[in-house]
């Protein structure tokens, strides 16, 4: 029998804070030479050189959040587990249009008048189960303003938490009709994808 979503979520909140409890940088995404070329990449498809509203779901310590800001003139990121936030708040403390925040997602999701024009999600929709990953990725639709940009990226090894995998990620964002490829790079490493929201 499966776990209700809420024991699978409180589970999977409980797993995060303890990586951070034992690190700030769990993944090694400052100082890893993967996790600076995989984040070279993905700053490399940015469409345009200045975005007005961006959203990183899963944003953890911050670090590609600070690469965004660089690019936004504001961006929300957010990020399940508290220990997280706190890294991410230090990390984007000097840009003033950066805001992170403790959200659990697909519940928490942005409502109301949001309409970003990039939505960037990187390294964290395979740890969601993949009803709950659709539904995010319908969420994600509605919120993306025409002409928006959604960039993923999502590493191809297997690890025991994941609950999906990257190829499965990305193929279900590319089966959105809403949405049209603007770039695709595959290696064994990552899977790098990024799609644009139809006017």
């Amino acid at each position: 029998m499966t776990a209700p979503a809420s024991r699978l979520a409180a589970d999977q909140q409980a797993h995060f804070e303890a990586l951070y409890a034992a690190s700030s940088d769990p993944w090694n995404v400052k100082s890893a030479w993967y996790e600076q070329r995989k984040r070279t990449l993905l700053l490399a498809c940015l469409h345009q050189e200045r975005y007005a509203s961006a959203f990183e779901p899963g944003c953890g310590n911050g670090e590609l959040t600070a690469a965004l800001a660089e690019r936004c003139e504001r961006i929300l990121a957010c990020d399940g587990a508290a220990s997280a936030i706190a890294a991410a708040r230090t990390r984007i403390a000097q840009y003033p249009g950066a805001v992170a925040e403790q959200r659990h997602l697909p519940q928490d999701w942005p409502e109301g008048d949001a309409a970003f024009d990039l939505i960037v999600v990187s390294e964290m929709a395979y740890y969601l189960p993949a009803a709950v990953w659709q539904d995010l990725v319908a969420r994600i639709v509605a919120s993306l303003a025409p002409g928006g940009l959604l960039l993923m990226c999502h590493c191809r090894y297997p690890y025991d938490d994941y609950a999906t995998s990257a190829d499965f990620v990305h193929g279900a964002a590319a089966a959105r009709p809403e949405l049209a490829s603007r770039v695709h790079y595959a290696e064994p490493d990552f899977l790098l994808d990024g799609w644009l929201r139809a006017a």
